[in-house]
């Protein structure tokens, strides 16, 4: 009986907690559904402004051009997840880091895609034991170097085949330095254990089973944060005023630091930036190359989709020594061609 009171008293003074509602995705979508009707007028003349209907534009043409190859990239994480044992990927690349940098740097070449379909699979490589430098050197190098990157540059760019040389010297070089100084430098507690979780080979489950169930985790996990970066980039995008760029076109120091900043800035998907660097016709080919090596490297949209992926950490520090470092390639890159 002494127990039993002692029980019942305990538990009149330490009541259990009451458990929390989940609040996702849908709860927030209704919230937002129900705001607009709400504020419907006001939200109906905000949105009749020129500059939010830019920003609308430019927010949806991030979303539109990133998200084919964001599916992409996250199909052949669940492949890599699904078909490939982690013991196969470990066998392909040199022991040494030193030498497995440059060669998944190489590797880049082979995966016809932009940046946000590389994040998921540079994951996805050091969640199989691929050394995080490895997995970063191609990280950087597949959105830059590979064929239709550098096909649409050729075309953007018909009588300057310089141009397509220095970009894949300079986006290569960034790649394999980063790599490198991550092996010297980088450390893993910089990461998110999320980032860093050994996934075992295959125990038993359907391959089907296990490619599908990676890539669908993989696609709602990068997906936000690319839409927050596409946000930011809408934004910061609407902001720059064009007449800046009538007065770059003699000022070379000035001109590289604006065009470095506005591949931040911008956002562009790197299959369609030589397109939009060839249209600054106004300015020299060397301001244009930096553009060009920066913003697959480096931009609102990555460094939110790499915060996501490797935490906020991994983020902060990654992202301005990739910027300073593919600023410095691209120039080294750009006197080497001739640009």
């Amino acid at each position: 009986m002494t127990t039993v009171a002692a029980d019942q008293e305990d538990t009149h003074h330490h009541p259990k907690p009451r458990r929390r509602l989940p609040i996702g995705s849908l709860e927030i979508l209704c919230v937002l559904l129900v705001v607009a009707v709400v504020f419907q007028d006001s939200l109906a003349s905000l949105l009749g402004s020129e500059l939010i209907r830019t920003a609308a534009t430019r927010f949806v043409a991030v979303c539109v051009q990133a998200i084919p190859f964001l599916v992409l990239g996250v199909l052949i994480s669940g492949a890599i997840a699904a078909f490939i044992p982690a013991s196969a990927l470990r066998k392909v690349l040199p022991r040494r880091q030193a030498l497995a940098v440059p060669v998944a740097g190489v590797a880049g070449v082979a995966l016809p895609g932009c940046e946000c379909a590389s994040v998921p699979v540079s994951r996805r490589l050091m969640q199989q034991g691929v050394a995080p430098s490895v997995a970063l050197a191609f990280l950087l190098a597949a959105p830059a170097v590979n064929p239709i990157v550098l096909v649409a540059t050729a075309v953007a760019f018909p009588g300057n085949p310089e141009m397509v040389a220095g970009r894949f010297f300079g986006s290569l070089a960034t790649a394999i330095v980063m790599g490198w100084l991550w092996a010297r430098f980088g450390k893993l507690e910089w990461m998110a254990e999320r980032a860093l979780r050994r996934i075992p080979d295959r125990d038993g489950r359907s391959r089907w089973l296990t490619f599908v169930e990676t890539a669908r985790h993989d696609l709602v996990d990068s997906g936000g944060f690319l839409v927050i970066g596409g946000l930011t980039a809408a934004i910061l995008g609407v902001v720059v005023p064009a007449s800046w760029l009538d007065s770059l076109s003699e000022q070379i120091v000035l001109s590289v630091i604006v065009m470095a900043l506005l591949a931040v800035i911008l956002a562009i998907c790197s299959e369609a930036d030589a397109f939009v660097a060839a249209s600054l016709s106004m300015l020299p080919l060397l301001p244009r190359l930096v553009f060009l090596v920066v913003g697959p490297a480096v931009d609102v949209k990555l460094v939110a989709l790499q915060a996501g992926t490797f935490g906020k950490s991994f983020a902060f520090r990654f992202a301005p020594a990739t910027f300073l470092v593919a600023i410095a390639c691209a120039l080294a890159a750009g006197y080497l061609v001739g640009v």
